[in-house]
């Protein structure tokens, strides 16, 4: 992975591997992008990653880590109304987070460049659906680009900012997981200077979009739309290659699943590769299903340029057989690969070329198939220890609303603590709803950054209905599962400048809560056990919130201060003598650091995985584990 800095070299022409998500923080100074805020959020997170480390080394530059993906787009929105070129990113489910300023913004377009980055999951790999952000380009008419690799990730970005000062709208700009953690060789070009500083100009008549003022803008989006057409259909963006009977249309990262089936296959076909994709180039897609009897159209998840194709071959009355999903050659669910594209191209094609589709069949069996890797909560991980603490204290019985982060792992046995799920923050808000309606008591849990991200308003719910719920903040001190970014209990801001934090405990005292207490997972388990046991009844007796918050650094950052400053705490070790094999440890708490002896069918603790929170000291009934004298 490329160090930050050396994307900040100016160097132009210096060829560096990178990933696409480095691409695009590359990009961003080339583009002479003034403000970029973001909310962190796999596939995209190192975009971020390294803007933070980069921004203090820029000039005239700015970069946040917004407290959700609305407040981002509306900070990166304003900047592009002042008149600079800004940047928002996200994930795929953020963009729904946003899309309130999303739409709005297509109304009253931008003075200065604007592109949204979102990075949808195929196959959902770290998100809880597969959004297929194509649609909002297409419902908020705003103009929208897809790049195939990381090469494009930045050329293609800095024509997107060309192209929202042309049409004076943000540019949607799309990828895939498998195109952000893509590498390819990038080459830098020369970067741009950035104003310091702009003057804004008022004009509230059109930035404004009370509904007299919407009603005027909404033909004006429609307007500046037909213009984008007309340029995509000379966009060097939008390209045909290769000769062939058979057509194929393709974008994103299914290009290359196209090129490289068709090679293997030695299969002569022509392709229309589409960057920009919203919106489409109709006269141009239009030839090319006239050229061709039958046109096979490859992207994943939704029917979207199948769709378009279908509508201008019926209204151009093109006679052409356009395969895709309609037909189930191709699947609307999770990611393609080159043979999901071959087992297609075997189906539709007509040419004579033989395969060896046995040879082919036995080279794929060659490949081993990798052993299955459930996500779990890490070797001392705090919320091992919270969770086994709501376990016991409720024994189970109670309801477990959950949250976006890595506590939902907590739905794994045997902790089995996540039972219901919407997105972040709704873990405090189904509460509300669940305790209305059941007699059973409800315990949400929720991380520090999404307490701060879409918990706030949750709490603010609870306190004014008067709802029953317990909440426990689970702050691990950072944003763990995206990449340890800061928030704002953390103390630091995206330009890597110490701020004094925010006080979760406080924060929810000042918005009502009447029952706020802070506890230390590690400190002790039974003291913990009792804690929320004493929480769950004050709820249920005075029928409000009350809240919990379990703090504890992140195990990961923890080892990492450790091994910084040199420091070899003490292991801990299974007495063998005094272990009974119980497996209490291991069917109750069940860290990954411990595993079974087959032979004496006792635990044993992996000491190159062990982080040394001493949960398991807690657990043991026997106290056999204990940990090696200093």
């Amino acid at each position: 992975m490329a160090k930050p800095k050396e994307l900040l070299e100016d160097k132009p022409g210096k060829e560096i591997l990178l990933l696409a998500n480095e691409a695009i923080a590359r990009g961003v100074l080339e583009a002479g992008v003034r403000l970029v805020a973001l909310y962190p959020g796999t596939p995209s997170s190192e975009i971020g990653n390294n803007l933070t480390f980069m921004a203090p080394h820029i000039p005239n530059f700015y970069f946040e880590f917004s407290t959700n993906e609305k407040v981002a787009m509306e900070v990166a929105g304003a900047a592009a109304v002042a008149g600079v070129r800004s940047m928002m990113v996200c994930k795929g489910p953020g963009l729904n987070v946003a899309a309130d300023p999303f739409f709005s913004l297509a109304y009253v377009g931008v003075r200065g460049g604007m592109v949204i980055v979102v990075a949808d999951d195929p196959s959902m790999w770290s998100s809880q659906n597969e959004n297929d952000s194509r649609y909002y380009a297409l419902m908020g008419n705003m103009p929208m680009m897809e790049p195939a690799d990381p090469i494009e990730a930045k050329s293609m970005l800095l024509e997107a900012y060309k192209f929202s000062e042309k049409l004076e709208l943000p540019v949607l700009f799309r990828t895939t997981t498998r195109v952000n953690h893509s590498r390819a060789p990038v080459k830098f070009g020369k970067i741009l200077s950035r104003p310091d500083k702009v003057e804004f100009e008022k004009e509230p008549f059109r930035f404004v979009p009370v509904p007299s003022v919407a009603r005027k803008r909404h033909p004006w989006l429609l307007g500046q739309i037909d213009i984008a057409r007309k340029l995509s259909e000379k966009s060097p963006l939008n390209f045909t290659e290769g000769k062939g009977d058979l057509g194929i249309i393709t974008c994103g990262v299914s290009y290359n699943y196209v090129v490289e089936a068709l090679s293997y296959m030695k299969i002569k076909a022509e392709i229309l590769k589409l960057g920009i994709t919203h919106p489409v180039p109709e006269k141009m897609i239009t030839d090319f299903l006239r050229r061709h009897k039958q046109v096979l159209i490859v992207e994943e998840l939704e029917p979207f340029l199948e769709t378009h194709a279908r509508r201008l071959a019926h209204l151009n009355k093109v006679t052409v057989e356009i395969l895709g999903k309609e037909q189930g050659i191709f699947s609307r669910t999770y990611e393609y690969s080159p043979r999901i594209v071959m087992d297609a191209l075997k189906e539709v094609t007509t040419c004579n070329t033989p395969i060896n589709w046995e040879e082919i069949d036995k080279k794929v069996q060659e490949i081993p198939d990798l052993p299955p890797r459930p996500p779990l909560l890490c070797a001392g991980c705090p919320h091992r220890a919270t969770y086994y603490a709501i376990k016991a204290a409720t024994r189970g019985k109670a309801i477990y609303p959950s949250d976006i982060g890595c506590y939902t792992l907590s739905i794994a046995p045997p902790l089995e603590t996540a039972d219901i799920l919407f997105d972040m923050g709704s873990s405090i808000t189904t509460a509300c709803g669940l305790a209305e309606v059941t007699d059973q008591d409800v315990v949400a849990t929720i991380g520090d950054s999404t307490f701060f991200a879409s918990g706030l308003p949750g709490i603010v719910n609870a306190v004014y209905n008067q709802h029953r719920i317990c909440v426990v903040v689970l702050d691990n001190r950072t944003t763990a599962m995206t990449g340890h970014q800061p928030h704002p209990g953390t103390g630091v801001t995206g330009m890597q400048k110490e701020v004094p934090p925010l006080d979760i405990a406080e924060a929810c005292k000042g918005l009502g809560v009447k029952y706020v207490k802070t506890v230390e997972p590690f400190e002790s388990i039974a003291g913990l056990v009792a804690e929320v046991r004493e929480m769950v009844k004050w709820a249920r007796k005075n029928h409000s919130p009350a809240v919990l918050v379990s703090i504890e650094p992140c195990a990961l950052l923890t080892a990492a201060d450790r091994r910084r400053a040199g420091e070899f705490p003490p292991k801990y070790y299974v007495d063998l003598e005094i272990c009974n094999a119980c497996k209490r440890c291991l069917n109750r708490l069940s860290c990954p650091a411990m595993y079974l002896d087959p032979e004496t069918e006792q635990a044993v603790i992996d000491e190159t995985l062990c982080n040394l929170c001493g949960t398991c000291v807690s657990v043991c009934p026997q106290g056999a584990i204990k940990q090696e004298d200093a």
